[in-house]
Parts: structure tokens; sequence; C-alpha cells
């Protein structure tokens, strides 16, 4: 296909929003067997199925979803347009779609998407939170703008993006102050036997603390796992044991739970990175978010 009819564009547009055929066509003004052989040929053209068929409704492919969200940009783009060259105010903020890995504490990723929400023009963040790999999935076909994790790239993921440091910081065990107190006597021994809850096994920090622990000699009772990080420390605020958290929002943490330090697992390192597929960023609330992590944050 050498052109996009952006006239079949639209059609398909409109049928996606309405979610119905003739509800469509009546907002068209046009027959539904006019506005379906115009979708027809624009499947015909993309080599697609754009939509299914669910009771009465028409429902989005996996291929209908992407090219819905690249036509609901351009045609709220052509509309900003008109708008501008009126002279009227668009009062559309700039769309930023994140990828949050689940595993990202949640306090990290609200200081690292701050910068964006202070920008002068007005930014509007949608945060989708699920594994690396299915947010690396999402970022490969643009459901994404940008993925924030504590990991690149895995070397299994054939995607064509690019990893950009963020920024690394240490880590501190934490814990409700009578479970501090016991493990402050002699640390890092008083961790020996000590009610541990960890990150899940095989998430970049969990290798690093297994080999710490082993290192020190120290045998801590793991009494629960979490791919969550909020939950992870909601059962450290509940006093169910001693969690390791990122050494840049010790003091946020301390205050949130009603926790306090135990001590730093020195050499042990958490690094953040922006994900995206393009090699240098553009995007300016990304590139804000990268900025600031990178001269303030850490």
């Amino acid at each position: 296909m050498d052109s996009l009819n952006y006239h079949h564009l639209r059609y398909f547009w409109a049928v996606a929003r309405a979610g119905n055929l003739t509800r469509a066509s009546a907002e068209l003004h046009l027959t539904p067997q006019t506005v379906s052989a115009q979708i027809k040929d624009l499947e015909h053209a993309l080599g697609e199925k754009l939509f299914r068929r669910s009771g009465r409704s028409l429902v989005l492919t996996e291929v209908g979803d992407v090219v819905f969200r690249y036509a609901d940009e351009i045609f709220s783009i052509g509309k900003e347009l008109l708008e501008n060259l009126a002279g009227q105010p668009t009062g559309r903020p700039l769309r930023l779609v994140v990828g949050v890995a689940d595993v990202l504490p949640k306090l990290v990723a609200h200081r690292l998407l701050a910068p964006a929400m202070t920008l002068d023009d007005p930014v509007r963040i949608v945060c989708r939170e699920t594994g690396l790999a299915t947010l690396l999935g999402d970022l490969a076909t643009h459901r994404v703008d940008v993925v924030l994790s504590d990991a690149p790239i895995p070397p299994t993921i054939k995607i064509q993006a690019y990893n950009h440091l963020l920024g690394e910081c240490g880590v501190t065990f934490m814990a409700v102050a009578p479970l501090a107190r016991r493990c402050l006597k002699k640390f890092p021994a008083g961790l020996d036997g000590a009610p541990m809850l960890l990150p899940a096994e095989g998430t970049a920090l969990r290798g690093q603390l297994d080999q710490w622990f082993r290192s020190r000699g120290v045998q801590p009772r793991i009494v629960a796992e979490f791919e969550d990080s909020a939950l992870l420390k909601t059962f450290g605020q509940a006093g169910d044991g001693v969690f390791p958290v990122p050494s840049v929002v010790e003091t946020e943490v301390a205050r949130q739970y009603q926790v306090v330090t135990v001590g730093s697992a020195e050499g042990v390192v958490e690094r953040f990175y922006a994900i995206s597929v393009e090699r240098r960023v553009v995007h300016p609330a990304v590139a804000a978010i990268c900025d600031a992590a990178r001269t303030e944050l850490f």
C-alpha cells in the first residue's frame, strides 16, 4: 500500500467510536452499505481485519485497536489544527501513555513522572501497569509511548527499542519500629532468622539481595514474596517483616508507611530505565522525565 485513504480511515474511526454501523452511518449521513464497503476497502488495503461481530455490535480486533489509536490521534490533531487556524484555544493536553512495570516501586514511578506534570503545556498521563514483557509488546505496537522499568530489555525479547538509563540508587531495609530495633542490635547479622518480605524471584532486585544475604552469611526467614511493590510495603507496614526499598524514596516510605530504617544493603544497586522505540527521545514529556531523573532525582 503506497498511501492511506483518509476517507476510509475516517469511516472506520466513526464506526469504531460508535460501536455500531447503523449509528455511525447516521452520523456520517451515509448509508450503512456505503460505510461498510469503505471499511472493507480499508481492510483490503491494510491486509487485516479491523472488526469482529459480537451480537449486534462491532468489536475491534487487535489490529483494529492499533489502527483506531492512530486514527484517533490523526483526527484529533486535525480538529486541533482547524481550531488553531480559527484562533480558538485547543484546550487539548499532550497525551503520554506510560507503561509502568509492576515491580517498579510506586513512589519511584511517581517521582519519575512528576516532572511531566509541571511542563508549561498541559500533559495528560495514562498509566498502564503490568509485566515488563507485556508492556514491551505494547511499546512495539505503539500502545504505549514509554515504559518505566527497573531492568533493561531482556535479551529474550526481540523488539526494536532502546534503554535509557535514568539513574541508580542504593537499597535500604525498613520495618516497623519494634522489629527494626531487634534487627538493629547487630546489623546485618540481626537479619538472620528475621521475617523478611522480598520481591518475587526472577526480578532484578531479588537476585542481588539473595547474593547479598549469602555474602554476609545471613539467612532471613522469607515469609512472603511479591510482584507488586505497594503490596509488599503494606505487609511491611502491618509488621509482617523487614522489607527493601530504593534509598531514593526512603524518607517517603518512612512517612507514608510508618516504618523506620534498619540498615543499608551495601553494594546492592537498583537501576531505573525509560524504554522507548526512539534512540533519541523526542516526546517533550518523556524528555522532561529523563532530564529530571538524571539531574535531580538520582
